[in-house]
């Protein structure tokens, strides 16, 4: 049985006690908000709580909402409700509005042509200064997306250029628009990625960019607001891919039993199987364990130093080609960055590690024999050589993944180590039998 909210609530209020309610009573919440914070409140929300609310409203207050929306957010909303839904929000557009939407739904939802506004203000570039500010003054009536640019087209509707609302007003009332005008607006194509939009949108400081047809007709623009959802799915995304999940694609709270543990199940097998291989490598080296029975104590310090390395490694990897920070080109270059790298931090991670053997036999503390020396060196030659493989594994593996089509943060960090874990094992005991040959082995 859920609690019936009655108090006076706030936008502010409201958001505090969000995450602990149910959609009956968000929708009963929401409706106790007074006109001017419902709508901030509103278009504050992602598209899911969007729909989730709107299915509870009574029906007027539902199709009030769904004409607030823009034609991009209501196309969104649609996208996130259940497919038997649909129909039901979908008839409460008014016609015109409902033919954008369409329109906007027959768009892959992660390209720039799902993204867009259809919406936009628009001048011809043969008219002069104080009839574009006419033009624009009656376009502000139909709800633009943004007036902080005019986009200028031909009669076909091609983009020939773009000034902003500062421009138009600073320029003489008779000048022509063409003369004020950008004649190389930056733009993308329907079919262009949201992540590439995001980055186009970031490298030229845009509050909005263009979208055209494969003609060159414009057909609507994506702002800024727009991508700054995109950035958040995105960085969300890689974040659960480099934890060794897949992607959520809903809040925590939202994703149901099943479809949480197949996210994180199909993972957590592949990665088991992958500590099969660790099992296996000690099961190889069993002779080895049973004559030193010391050398396991330092099991868990190597191949643990390794797999910490490696997804440091491609964490930083991931994130900086994410950024473009980093080309496959510059693999060489991290190659050798990452080997010097790893070699100093195994260097310096092994000496901790000689030191600790060190003076664990000369304080009394522990007793690893007379060849305690041997043991602190395999442990520091180990250290040096798991780390160094860790940190390469890491780092290259983001570049190998990228080259074949798919996404780096598949290399998550579990990934990684358990892969280093195994090949750690391996370096640990070759070394410890290069060096403790002929005395403890």
């Amino acid at each position: 049985m859920t609690a019936r909210i009655t108090d006076p609530l706030n936008g502010e209020g409201l958001r505090d006690i969000w995450p602990i309610l149910v959609d009956e009573e968000r929708a009963e919440g929401f409706a106790l908000l007074v006109d001017d914070d419902a709508e901030s409140f509103f278009s504050s929300l992602p598209p899911s709580d969007q729909s989730a609310i709107l299915q509870h409203l009574p029906h007027a207050k539902a199709s009030m909402w769904m004409r607030f929306l823009a034609p991009d957010d209501a196309a969104d909303v649609l996208q996130a409700i259940e497919p038997e839904h649909r129909a039901r929000l979908r008839a409460m557009l008014d016609e015109g509005t409902r033919r954008e939407v369409d329109a906007l739904l027959a768009y892959e939802e992660d390209a720039a042509g799902g993204l867009m506004s259809p919406r936009f203000v628009r001048v011809r570039p043969d008219v002069s200064a104080d009839v574009a500010v006419r033009y624009v003054r009656q376009q502000t009536r139909t709800n633009p997306e943004t007036l902080y640019y005019i986009f200028v087209l031909d009669a076909g509707q091609h983009l020939k250029g773009v000034m902003s609302l500062r421009e138009l007003f600073a320029a003489h009332p008779d000048t022509i628009v063409a003369d004020v005008m950008n004649k190389e607006p930056v733009s993308v194509t329907e079919s262009t990625d949201q992540e590439d939009v995001a980055r186009l949108i970031e490298q030229h400081d845009l509050l909005a960019v263009p979208v055209l047809d494969e003609h060159g007709r414009m057909r609507g623009i994506v702002t800024v607001d727009d991508i700054v959802d995109v950035i958040r799915e995105e960085a969300t995304e890689d974040i659960h891919k480099l934890g060794g999940s897949e992607a959520l694609g809903a809040p925590y709270l939202d994703v149901g039993f099943l479809s949480m543990l197949k996210k994180r199940g199909g993972w957590l097998s592949v990665l088991f199987l992958g500590e099969m291989l660790t099992a296996t490598a000690m099961g190889h080296f069993e002779d080895e364990i049973a004559k030193t029975v010391v050398l396991a104590m330092f099991i868990p310090l190597i191949i643990s130093s390794g797999g910490n390395s490696g997804s440091q490694a491609a964490t930083l990897i991931v994130r900086s080609l994410a950024l473009e920070e980093l080309r496959l080109r510059d693999w060489f270059r991290v190659l050798f960055s990452e080997l010097r790298t790893g070699a100093a931090l195994g260097a310096g991670l092994g000496a901790l590690g000689f030191l600790r053997v060190v003076l664990w036999q000369r304080m009394g503390i522990f007793n690893y024999g007379e060849h305690y020396m041997q043991i602190a060196a395999t442990v520091w030659l180990s250290l040096i050589g798991v780390v160094m493989f860790g940190t390469l594994t890491g780092s290259m593996l983001p570049f190998l993944l990228r080259r074949l089509g798919f996404d780096p943060a598949t290399s998550s960090a579990p990934f990684v180590a358990t892969l280093v874990d195994v090949t750690g094992l391996i370096i640990y005991f070759t070394i410890a039998a290069l060096i403790l040959s002929g005395t403890l082995l």
